[in-house]
């Protein structure tokens, strides 16, 4: 396979830094917030023709705000948003090109609390249709192709927040996730990917709206302490008195966890030799660190991934029916993504089942909690594959076929989306051939601060590879198979 990587670190004020060292450089007066802006800026002119990542720059707005640099934790660091959420002054297309969208006139919530760390938008990022596909693909236009090879995909359904950071374009994006749509980015680009639980962050109103609240907002980093900060500074300005703080988590801790590691797929998917071998290896190196590794049962019902994309088809339904009454007649049906209208006409033929279909996943939610009485974190794939050549999950292709690769290959994330669990992904391997490969840790409704400190061990004792050095792949199995469900690697808590 050819490697056709694209990435913009030089020495410049940017540097290779992550957010936090990028205001640390900013604060201490080595270089200006209008340096660090422009440099986002060169970076972008130079990785987007090819990356295509930005839906709409704001570039001169970036440079002036610059100029007057704020407070906040990430001063001057710029950063840009997804775009099916509100950034003031600019429109919000959802990733369609079916109807044309007005300047929104106030920021998003989430949005909003970005802003006020002291990050500078530098535009907003793609996404697929109404964020619903995993990777960012379309019909009428190029794809967002993944920086680590430009044949792959990005992942979505932020998948050009992912390529702009794992690009070194900007530090820290904006991200949001409905079924991993911040994870399935975060492992195809070799990015840290947390999803919060369910109402730890301010929510749009769309988001409060749904009958199941399956989205959250977040970001997509190059480090864990990023990630961490982020969520620090989120709940500095929003707390949740019903959800556990998060409070300030700056490094591992010395408690040792009970890891269950998922024995099989929630769904009857087959998942690739390379991504079982990661998790294997993933098990034996928190093995080491002294965590206590079991190989657990899959907590839900078999037809799980048929009641949530039903439910996801009733969402895409209600989606296109607002958009309808927002545009009118400027809404072209026509230029609608055939996955779009095949999810619709899908859902109108099994909207019957929505009653049940809702009821069976709210007890998903149950089912799935009940797993951390045993255990304190979850241990799985993040997808069942490692991210797919451009083309494999394109909206031009028949939706039939569309749909079922869409299943196969996305039936770990979106249970943390229906239980409202926190989840994150970290890239600690590599496929053979160079792509990032993630390990995907769960932990129970309110328990970010332990997937944190674990991220933050894991970060230490394997950092992962840059997209700017040569990446060691995990090595080639003797043999491959599922974890043993009676595996138990017995080393106590201590």
């Amino acid at each position: 396979m050819k490697n056709n990587r694209v990435h913009t670190f030089k020495d410049d004020a940017l540097a290779d830094l992550d957010a936090c060292g990028v205001a640390t450089r900013i604060a201490s007066g080595e270089v200006s917030a209008r340096e660090v802006v422009e440099a986002a800026i060169a970076r972008a002119h130079d990785a987007d023709p090819i990356l295509r990542g930005l839906a709409t720059e704001d570039f001169d707005r970036a440079l002036s705000a610059g100029d007057h640099r704020g407070g906040g934790a990430f001063g001057g660091v710029p950063t840009a948003i997804k775009d099916n959420t509100a950034l003031a002054g600019l429109p919000t297309q959802f990733g369609s090109t079916a109807f044309r969208a007005a300047p929104a006139s106030a920021n998003g919530h989430f949005v909003d609390q970005m802003v006020r760390t002291g990050m500078i938008p530098i535009g907003k990022t793609r996404l697929p249709e109404f964020a619903f596909n995993v990777t960012c693909e379309y019909t009428r236009d190029e794809p967002v192709r993944n920086p680590w090879n430009t044949d792959y995909s990005a992942g979505g359904s932020s998948g050009g927040a992912a390529a702009l950071v794992a690009a070194g374009v900007v530090p820290i994006a904006h991200a949001t996730d409905a079924g991993g749509s911040i994870r399935i980015p975060a492992a195809a680009c070799g990015l840290v990917g947390l999803k919060p639980s369910r109402g730890r962050l301010v929510e749009d109103v769309s988001e409060k709206a749904m009958p199941l609240r399956i989205a959250v907002q977040g970001v997509l980093t190059r480090s864990v302490r990023d990630t961490a900060r982020m969520m620090f500074e989120a709940e500095r300005r929003y707390r949740n008195a019903r959800l556990r703080p998060v409070c300030d988590v700056a490094g591992s801790s010395r408690t040792r966890l009970r890891i269950g590691v998922l024995s099989a797929a929630p769904t009857p998917s087959p998942v690739d030799s390379e991504t079982r071998e990661s998790i294997r290896l993933t098990a034996d190196l928190l093995d080491s660190l002294g965590h206590h590794v079991t190989a657990v049962a899959v907590p839900v019902r078999p037809d799980f991934m048929r009641d949530y994309l039903l439910y996801m088809g009733l969402l895409m339904t209600s989606i296109r029916s607002a958009a309808t009454r927002i545009v009118g007649s400027s809404l072209d049906r026509a230029e609608l993504e055939a996955t779009t209208s095949g999810l619709c006409d899908r859902y109108r033929r099994a909207s019957l089942r929505t009653p049940i279909a809702i009821h069976r996943l709210r007890e998903v939610q149950k089912r799935f909690r009940s797993t951390f009485d045993h255990v304190d974190v979850l241990l799985s794939p993040a997808v069942a594959h490692s991210t797919p050549i451009l083309g494999h999950l394109s909206p031009d292709q028949p939706f039939d076929s569309w749909f079922e690769r869409l299943s196969a290959f996305d039936c770990y994330a979106p249970l943390n989306n229906i239980s409202g669990t926190p989840a994150i992904t970290l890239p600690l391997h590599r496929t053979r051939s160079g792509l990032p490969l993630a390990s995907h840790f769960s932990a129970n409704i309110g328990d970010e601060r332990t997937l944190l400190e674990l991220a933050f061990e894991l970060e230490e004792a394997m950092p992962w590879a840059r997209i700017d050095n040569q990446p060691q792949p995990i090595p080639a199995p003797d043999e491959v198979g599922s974890i043993d469900a009676g595996r138990d690697t017995a080393r106590r808590p201590g």
